[in-house]
């Protein structure tokens, strides 16, 4: 399927081109340039996209956005089967998320490794399942969110290589905290098995961080949340990952998770290096009321997940575009926010080359958004959605 969108405001790549058109053919972007150029390049074939007539006069095309972080949506929960996850999928790709990676909540070793094979079963049929993230186990109690307390280990390396095994090369991205036992040699296992390696749920200062970040870790989980602050005296995982160039911090900018002017200052400290996740739950997209993450029972309030015992914030209600506009809101540039949503978590999970772009080449996923940041049309390598 061929399709031309033209007369766009593009915005990728970290700048914005006016009356702009794409094309897209075999899956992927065939051509790009601006005003009535595509009339040479059209086919008689071709489904022919006026941006502007379809959204209005402010319409913006980016790439499709990427979520390296998140549980379920739309009632349920990626812990549940193909079935939920296809259907928490779909919500989220009306959303403008064309591809995600699944992220497991702390489980019983023998149950996540089950997940992530199933995961890996489903991302060698459904190509906008990019694999698995383990959020857990090897997470500190301290900072366990929620995690169920009784689950949380060390990261022996058989019990890691337990679960890489059941991955079969498909876990993009492992959360565990540093200071624990064997962390740095886990870390360079997971590198090793050809996925990232990140810090998060963790009680560890700027030393046992930059550790992290030297044996190979090169993403922060949820930056602020469930780790230290960014204390004066005493900077902890935030200033570490801040201050080296390899690596991203992910940020929920759904008003809950950060302050406004938190979102705002990550983006002016690690400029090109955040990945807007939602760390969505399955109330994504769904009523409030009484849910299940993991283990552990969560009530959903005004769209604020919380834990029924202790109220400790329980994931999100959040999608992406949803981010988008909170991101912009803060005083975030727009091409900054989209960089967030598009080639930064590519980047961040080794998929930079093929996604995260509208370069010519590139798989053609792609977002149409009116000039408020609402979804209009989304494709996912050149297939309306």
């Amino acid at each position: 399927m061929s399709t031309v969108v033209h007369s766009a405001r593009l915005v990728d790549a970290g700048r914005t081109v006016q009356d702009a058109w794409v094309r897209f053919d075999a899956g992927r972007v065939a051509a790009t340039g601006i005003g009535d150029s595509w009339r040479g390049f059209a086919q008689p074939y071709d489904t022919i996209v006026d941006a502007v007539a379809a959204a209005g006069a402010d319409a913006m095309l980016t790439p499709g956005f990427i979520d390296i972080h998140g549980h379920g949506g739309a009632g349920q929960s990626y812990d549940d089967g193909p079935d939920a996850i296809r259907g928490a999928r779909a919500l989220h790709r009306s959303h403008g998320t064309t591809r995600a990676v699944i992220s497991l909540v702390t489980a019983p070793l023998e149950v996540m490794g089950r997940r992530a094979a199933m995961i890996a079963d489903l991302a060698s049929t459904d190509a906008d399942i990019l694999g698995s993230h383990l959020e857990g186990p090897f997470l500190d109690p301290g900072h366990r969110g929620a995690h169920e307390e009784t689950l949380l280990r060390a990261p022996e390396p058989a019990a890691l290589e337990r679960l890489l095994e059941a991955g079969r090369g498909t876990i993009r991205q492992v959360t565990l905290a540093p200071e624990l036992p064997g962390a740095l040699n886990a870390i360079r296992m997971v590198v090793g098995a050809g996925a990232a390696a990140a810090v998060g749920h963790t009680g560890a200062d700027l030393a046992q961080t930059r550790a992290a970040f030297a044996a190979g870790a090169t993403i922060l989980t949820h930056a602020f949340n469930a780790m230290p602050g960014l204390h004066h005296r005493d900077p902890g995982p935030v200033a570490a990952a801040a201050a080296d160039p390899r690596v991203t911090l992910e940020v929920i900018a759904d008003g809950v998770h950060l302050h406004p002017e938190v979102v705002r200052i990550a983006f002016a400290a690690a400029p090109g290096r955040i990945a807007l996740v939602t760390d969505a739950m399955a109330a994504a997209g769904h009523a409030d009321g009484r849910y299940e993450l993991g283990s552990l029972g969560v009530d959903v309030v005004d769209g604020v997940a919380r834990l029924t015992v202790g109220g400790a914030i329980s994931g999100s209600t959040l999608t992406q575009d949803a981010a988008l506009r909170h991101a912009v809101q803060t005083g975030v540039r727009l091409v900054d926010a989209v960089r967030a949503l598009t080639a930064t978590p590519a980047r961040a999970i080794g998929r930079g080359e093929d996604l995260g772009s509208l370069a010519v080449g590139s798989l053609a996923d792609a977002v149409l958004l009116t000039g408020a940041f609402e979804v209009h049309s989304v494709w996912t390598a050149g297939i309306a959605r």
